[in-house]
């Protein structure tokens, strides 16, 4: 399903505002739940709840990027019943959440979503695999890279060039799909 994919001839949004955060968020789980990877543990965990999910989940990112600060929650307890977590479904979620926002927003403002969305992968990662899990060199480096843009103590990055078809560079961790 390719109906988010701006390519980059396309308008991307200078600023995040209610309304492109909802199309954001809408975008990503249409992007999730097609994923062979992910589709099904979302469905499991949101069987009869995406509309709730969806909304709960525009509240998250309008809170934490506008700063409305409407969101109620704990993250870390919304992950916890998630048993089948494996370090290759972070790599696969950052990956199809910077594809979209990156599609979507313009870069200075797309910075304002992937760098929580980095921070709160690593704290998620942290405690579903415990402290001496090792982060992919990858995801930091792009954390870092993403802070130095947004605090101005550094040129704006570069990302590399890539088909638009290929995914946001992201370390896969585990077995493929369709391997036994």
């Amino acid at each position: 399903m390719n109906s988010d994919h701006h390519p980059a001839a396309t308008a991307r949004d200078r600023e995040p505002d209610e309304a492109n955060v909802r199309a954001l968020v809408e975008a990503f789980y249409r992007r999730v739940d097609d994923d062979p990877l992910l589709g099904p543990i979302f469905s499991r965990a949101l069987e009869g709840r995406w509309d709730e999910h969806l909304a709960k989940m525009t509240t998250f990112w309008s809170s934490l990027v506008l700063g409305t600060k409407q969101y109620r929650g704990n993250v870390q307890e919304a992950h916890r019943p998630i048993d089948d977590i494996e370090p290759r479904h972070f790599a696969r979620w950052l990956s199809l959440f910077l594809n979209t926002v990156e599609a979507r927003y313009e870069p200075a403002a797309a910075v304002q979503f992937m760098e929580p969305a980095l921070r709160i992968a690593q704290s998620l990662q942290l405690s579903k695999f415990g402290w001496d899990y090792q982060i992919p060199a990858e995801q930091q480096a792009l954390l870092a890279a993403l802070k130095r843009q947004r605090t101005g103590d550094a040129p704006v990055p570069r990302f590399p060039e890539r088909p638009a078809a290929e995914p946001f560079p992201a370390k896969f961790v585990g077995k493929a799909v369709d391997e036994k």
